[in-house]
């Protein structure tokens, strides 16, 4: 009898880890107090998705202070993510979201680091998962900072700041207080006119390793019209078989036009910096900025072609200080690699 019973507890258990996040606590008007209330993952450590829960990963990632991050999504059974093309001219991405993802979706990023991040994956943990839920009236943010032991993580409104001592890939030092984002911050960068909209999951950034297709496949995603095989992949910013310029502009992609975009929360500087701009001045190239403030460090030219050392652009993303450092959230160290890219960009553009 003692077995038979085991079974039937080993049989319910696994019933309650296959039925899935808890949908009440997704689409509740107030954030859950905890990560795992909503059921995302069948451990406390949310290192075990549920069924349900698909990982996935981007050709370009945003970068946050050098740590590693884990990315899942979670689409309500039954209904799939859509393919919209709105925002595309051509093969172009031009900005905003081209995925419509449907009411209970919800998107999971959990940031980490390693004592030695050369070695990422030998006793990491974790600092704070962000979710992105998508309820009747939009999408909204919520973050989550783990304790030390890295068996919970709390609902963390206002944010928080935490130590971090590691290793770089490259062999220096990580030494700096990592900034959580409160829920407002979250709002800055993922605006889009009036709501709010992922920024990485897009057709174009998540359109390798037979990625789309997997979700297809998985009834995760309704292709529509899209048809993969016509479409050119955007730029691996790591891939030097790419072009310097596409390399540069797939950086400033994912990393700029959440904000510098038309319908961003940086509209007003009149600098684009989408994928798919093509207006040379929009694109900072000869521009003069909106506001000679320090922020532009006496310099003339958001970009001048040939000089990175007189460019703005270069010069921002290269500080590290508020008021000047861009992008101005979710950065406190100088991505190095990524400044070099910028840098070595405007030097290769013909000065006029």
């Amino acid at each position: 009898m003692r077995g038979v019973f085991g079974l039937v507890l080993a049989f319910v258990f696994s019933a309650c880890q296959q039925s899935g996040p808890d949908m009440a606590v997704v689409l509740a008007d107030k954030p859950a107090a905890f990560l795992a209330d909503y059921g995302l993952f069948t451990d406390g450590a949310a290192d075990k998705p549920h069924i349900r829960v698909a990982a996935y990963d981007l050709v370009n990632p945003l970068f946050t202070d050098y740590a590693t991050k884990h990315r899942y999504v979670f689409v309500p059974k039954g209904t799939t993510v859509k393919y919209t093309g709105a925002k595309y001219t051509g093969a172009k991405y031009t900005g905003g979201a081209d995925l419509d993802f449907p009411v209970g979706t919800v998107l999971v990023k959990t940031f980490a680091y390693a004592p030695d991040m050369r070695q990422p994956d030998v006793e990491p943990y974790k600092i704070e998962t962000r979710l992105l839920i998508r309820k009747a009236q939009g999408w909204t943010a919520a973050p989550y900072v783990w304790n030390k032991e890295q068996t919970q993580a709390r609902y963390a409104p206002v944010g928080a700041r935490m130590g971090i001592k590691a290793i770089a890939a490259d062999g220096s030092k990580l030494d700096f207080s990592y900034a959580v984002p409160n829920a407002n911050q979250c709002k800055t960068c993922h605006q889009s006119g009036h709501d709010i909209i992922p920024i990485g999951p897009t057709a174009d950034n998540l359109n390798h390793k037979n990625q789309l297709q997997r979700w297809a496949q998985q009834g995760l995603l309704s292709l529509g019209d899209l048809d993969l095989s016509d479409r050119s992949p955007i730029a691996p910013v790591g891939d030097r078989n790419y072009s310097l310029n596409d390399r540069a502009r797939a950086y400033l992609d994912i990393n700029c036009a959440h904000c510098h975009k038309p319908d961003g929360s940086a509209s007003n500087s009149g600098l684009m910096l989408q994928w798919g701009e093509t207006n040379q001045v929009r694109l900072g190239i000869n521009k003069n900025p909106t506001a000679a403030g320090r922020g532009a460090g006496g310099l003339r030219k958001v970009i001048t072609p040939g000089n990175p050392d007189t460019s703005i652009m270069a010069f921002r993303m290269h500080s590290t200080q508020a008021g000047i450092a861009m992008p101005e959230l979710g950065k406190t160290l100088e991505h190095k690699q990524g400044v070099t890219l910028i840098r070595d960009w405007i030097a290769t553009m013909p000065p006029e």
